[in-house]
């Protein structure tokens, strides 16, 4: 039996489909962000971080000395600190710590560094405030699961400290749509198809070659990397990229647990105030990166 809270959102998002013009489809990401309201014990501030647009979020359970790095999502030319913010703080909360969402820039008007160039700045101003790598979680939902991924594997390169784990939702991490789901999966997924994808990444490349390991990290060399929890839905086109991910991981002697949820669609932890899976996923979420941040909850 198909999950009765994925089908109201199935239902919600035929009812606002996707737009053709650019800002218009920035617009439509925020609102389906925006409807879902903040709870009140949410602490939000405003943050630069080496001149990139950022935002706190806090909840009373935080360890102030941890904190997830979050990338949103929106196939690098939409999504923003406002779509995501509901969703980061609830993470948050079930992690202990407290949320960083970066703003980075988006494609076309910023390609292909750009977006990679402002996760590491925003990755070093956080050291350079003093949170240790062992305290940082690393976290990207579709897109932003493969900018994290790109900025660990730069990081790594550089000699530079890498964070603790990492979280990566509906990963898009292969720019080439050569996974067999872009095709099998086309059906069932009411939000992506291989037409859509292939205008991002034309979007986000801009001339730059899609095996690229930065833009498509599935085809990096990924050995010393941190903890790895990838959650993606069985009904997007994205699931190929999530358990090749976890394959190649693996066979790089990383440390990584794959899951694949039942009936949901991509990014479905957006949704979590109506889809009780949703809250189910951000809950293992939190588990994940307690157990590798060591989060305690603040004293009263």
């Amino acid at each position: 039996m198909a999950d009765a809270d994925i089908e109201v959102i199935r239902s919600l998002l035929a009812a606002h489909p996707r737009p053709a013009n650019l800002l218009e489809r920035r617009s439509r990401l925020d609102a389906l962000g925006a409807q879902y309201p903040l709870p009140t014990d949410v602490r939000v501030g405003p943050a630069v971080m080496n001149g990139v647009a950022a935002e706190w979020t806090t909840t009373p359970e935080a360890d102030p000395a941890c904190v997830i790095l979050f990338l949103h999502g929106g196939g690098y030319i939409s999504g923003s600190i406002a779509s995501h913010r509901h969703m980061v703080a609830q993470a948050g909360r079930a992690a202990r710590a407290r949320t960083l969402a970066l703003g980075y820039r988006l494609a076309p008007e910023h390609p292909f560094p750009a977006a990679l160039e402002d996760a590491l700045a925003g990755y070093r101003f956080l050291l350079a405030q003093g949170f240790g790598p062992e305290r940082i979680a690393l976290a990207g939902e579709s897109a932003g699961g493969g900018l994290a991924l790109a900025m660990m594997t730069a990081l790594r390169d550089a000699g530079e400290s890498l964070p603790a784990c990492a979280w990566l939702s509906s990963p898009w991490v292969d720019l080439t749509l050569s996974g067999g789901t872009i095709e099998t999966k086309a059906a069932v997924d009411p939000l992506l198809s291989k037409a859509y994808l292939d205008e991002l990444a034309r979007a986000y490349l801009d001339g730059v070659g899609p095996r690229n390991p930065l833009a498509s990290p599935l085809y990096a060399d990924l050995r010393g990397l941190p903890p790895l929890l990838i959650l993606v839905g069985s009904a997007e086109i994205l699931l190929d990229d999530a358990v090749r991910l976890a394959g190649a991981a693996g066979a790089a002697d990383v440390r990584v647990r794959l899951e694949v949820w039942p009936d949901m669609i991509h990014a479905w932890t957006l949704f979590y105030q109506q889809v009780a899976a949703g809250r189910r996923a951000l809950a293992e979420v939190g588990a994940f990166i307690r157990a590798h941040l060591g989060c305690e909850p603040k004293e009263s």
